[in-house]
């Protein structure tokens, strides 16, 4: 398997750690989203991923792209360990705790919108952090809210991860790097915190890929 990701990418992140829970080799192939106007755009990266995007896993000849997506057929394809729960209500509240980050929160901050705030509104730095902050906030704050009532066990949903976890603490990283007040989610915080020394989870960290800069 080969992976074309982005060391700060949190799409791409959630995808590494998934793939280290599973215990699946892959090839890592960096794609930096910022260096002269992004490789992402080059015509050799549209032309395996017409969505400019990362993550994209090849697969031999077959090519998916969309971080859930991925992690769906890495279910498919390799069992066990299960990532996503058999029972149906279960396995509802885990997507729809993945869908809430991957679709409402994650996209917002993404290089693509943060440019165009620049570009087309004249946003500088400070004015992109504040939209960063502000969506991410108000997203992790309900997600806390929701998880309140639950039990406080080892992962998102129970004893062992799931795809909620994968999405979960790439989207907390983000939370840090963009200076929020993880104080308005400390419970998923602190989940975030203790998951993040697992060795799959710390192995697939930012600053640890081979494209991250260099202290």
């Amino acid at each position: 398997m080969k992976l074309y990701s982005f060391w700060r990418s949190s799409a791409s992140y959630r995808v590494r750690i998934a793939l280290n829970l599973k215990g699946l080799a892959f090839e890592y192939l960096p794609v930096n989203l910022t260096r002269d106007g992004g490789e992402q755009n080059l015509p050799a990266y549209r032309a395996l991923n017409p969505q400019g995007r990362v993550p994209l896993l090849v697969d031999g000849e077959f090519r998916i792209a969309q971080s859930l997506a991925i992690l769906d057929y890495l279910e498919s394809v390799k069992p066990q360990p299960a990532l996503i729960p058999a029972d149906a209500k279960q396995r509802a509240r885990v997507l729809a705790f993945c869908h809430a980050i991957a679709s409402d929160i994650q996209p917002l901050q993404n290089t693509g919108p943060n440019q165009y705030l620049g570009k087309q509104f004249g946003a500088d730095e400070a004015a992109r952090a504040a939209w960063n902050r502000h969506w991410i906030q108000r997203g992790l704050e309900v997600l806390e809210q929701e998880r309140a009532a639950s039990p406080d066990t080892a992962c998102a949903f129970g004893e062992a991860p799931t795809w909620a976890d994968c999405v979960l603490v790439p989207q907390v990283y983000n939370a840090e790097r963009w200076a929020c007040d993880t104080g308005k989610f400390p419970r998923l915080y602190a989940l975030a915190q203790r998951l993040r020394v697992q060795p799959a989870f710390a192995a697939a960290h930012p600053d640890r890929q081979p494209d991250a800069p260099k202290q």
